[in-house]
Parts: C-alpha cells; structure tokens; sequence
C-alpha cells in the first residue's frame, strides 16, 4: 500500500516538474489556414504575386519599357496574328503586356505595403497616446482625425499630388498619410479597454512609466487587430494607387503601374482589348488574395469575433 502511495506520490511531482506541451503558435496558425480554403487560396494568390514581383527581371521576356512600333498592339498568342514571344500580345507603342505585367507588380506591392506602413505608424501613434492619456490631448487628436474623415480622400489625394507633383515617394507618403484615421480609432478604442484591465493597473502600482505601459504592456494586445486591418488596408491602397496612375497623377513614364497599363489601353478597348484587360485582371487577383487572407486573419486574430463564436 505505501510503495503504491510512494509511486502515484513520484509520478504526481515528476508530471507537476515536467513543462507542459504548449503547440507551436506557427504549425497552429498554417493548420487553421489549412482548414481554411479562402485563406489558404489568398495567401497563395499573394506569395505568387510577390514571387511574381522578386523574380520579375527574370521571368519578363523583355524589356518593359522598349518600344517597337513594328509590334504595336500585337495580339495574344492564342489569336490570329499572335507570335509566342509576345504571350498577352503588346501594347500601343509596341512594349510586351506580360513583361509590363511582371514589373508593374513590384510598384503595386511596394505602394501598397509602404503607404500602410506610414499610415499605420502615425495611426497606432496617435490611438495609443490618445486612449491612454485621455483628457484635453484626447480631445484634440480625435477632432483632428474627425476633420480629416470629413475630407473625401480621394480628393484630399488629388489635391495634394497636383501641388507636390507625382512620384513614386510622393505618392507613398499621400497614401498614407491619407489613410492613417482608421488606425488612429481603432487603436484608441482598443486602448480604453485595456488601460482598465488589472495588469495594467498592476504595472502603474509598482511604479513602471507611462511610456514603459504603453510599450510593453498596451501596444502587444493591439498588435492582432492592427495586423488584420492593415492587410485588408493593402488592397484598398492597391486599388488608390492603380486609379491615381490612371488619371495620371500616380507613377509617371517610364516606371510601370497597373493603373498607367490600364490608362494606356482604355482607348483601345473597342479594337486591341487586351491591352488593358490582363492588367484589370492582374489587379483584380491580386486584390482579392489579399481580401481572402485578411479575412481569414480576421476570423482567427480578431478577440471579439472569437468570443462571439464561443457564445
């Protein structure tokens, strides 16, 4: 009887001694994509569109920018006078559309990631200081963000590239710092609630600053609901970028944007289709991957979603 004690007694404090087993955050996060098909399909529709950007001066059959107006408006391959070494055909001045399509990726991607980046820097910024200290500077900041959803920002954009002229800096930084308002109150929101919560109250008890609660113990608990509002903020900015270059205040001649391929080919619409089709196509793709993955992101980081599944 008291070996039988003494070995249950060693196998209870040899189980209480022995870490537990805690799941890989990373093979949990692919397995609940995998389970998933809309995400699974977004993110690979978005690794094969920044694949497609990294590996653009390899895959591009020619050069996007070189004319030839013996070749101009070629049409695809599969088409009566089409020839293999155009695959999308050309367009207007001769430049082959699938060259054009590959690298005008690159400026898509880098917009869009980059305007995201400023807007949510000056958004997440702005939310923290503005929840947690409250008062007078709440009421400042938050009036300033009312003033600037009340502008349309399209036209705020419109207005802001004519007086600085287009670039491809320029734009970035219009984009963002546009589209930093929804950071700004989602964050703010986020951070009334947790400044309430008892470790917080823990942490400013024992003496941390305010600058150490913000860092270490706010920002960590906004980052899931940043991620995904910044994921499906990329495809909205993909979208800006493509309709300012197509009204021509976007990326200039010689760089090479979906938005300026679809400018180029709408007057040709009626005759040579495809000039401007297979860019719309190539937008239309890459901004629903991005929309798939960020609702999957969605579904699986966003706490308040999670909780009313679990009711």
């Amino acid at each position: 009887m008291s070996s039988t004690l003494h070995i249950q007694t060693q196998t209870d404090a040899e189980a209480t001694t022995q870490p537990r087993h805690r799941p890989n955050p990373i093979l949990r996060f692919f397995r609940l994509l995998l389970k998933s098909k809309t995400g699974a399909l977004g993110l690979l529709i978005v690794l094969c569109v920044v694949l497609m950007a990294l590996l653009a001066p390899t895959l591009a059959p020619h050069d996007p920018v070189k004319t030839n107006v013996a070749k101009r408006l070629l049409p695809p391959m599969w088409q009566e006078k089409g020839k293999p070494e155009h695959p999308l055909g050309t367009d207007n001045l001769g430049r082959d559309v699938l060259s054009r399509i590959l690298y005008g990726s690159q400026i898509s991607l880098l917009v869009g990631f980059c305007a995201v980046v400023v807007a949510g820097l000056i958004g997440v910024i702005i939310g923290l200081f503005s929840g947690y200290y409250g008062g007078w500077l709440d009421a400042v900041l938050m009036r300033t963000t009312d003033a600037f959803l009340a502008i349309p920002n399209i036209l705020f954009m419109l207005v802001i590239l004519a007086v600085m002229g287009p670039s491809l800096v320029t734009l970035i930084f219009v984009l963002g710092f546009t589209n930093w308002t929804t950071y700004a109150r989602m964050v703010r929101g986020e951070v009334l609630s947790i400044k309430e919560r008892d470790f917080v109250r823990g942490a400013r008890a024992v003496g941390a600053s305010d600058l150490r609660i913000i860092s270490k113990h706010i920002l960590p608990n906004v980052i899931s609901s940043f991620i995904v509002i910044s994921t499906l903020s990329v495809a909205t900015t993909i979208i800006l970028e493509a309709s300012l270059s197509f009204l021509g205040l976007g990326i200039q001649p010689p760089d090479v944007s979906w938005g300026g391929m679809l400018s180029d080919g709408r007057q040709y619409l009626a005759t040579s289709w495809w000039v401007a089709t297979f860019p719309g196509i190539a937008i239309t793709i890459t901004v629903l991957g991005i929309i798939f993955l960020g609702d999957f992101l969605r579904d699986t980081l966003d706490p308040r979603l999670k909780a009313r599944k679990a009711k």
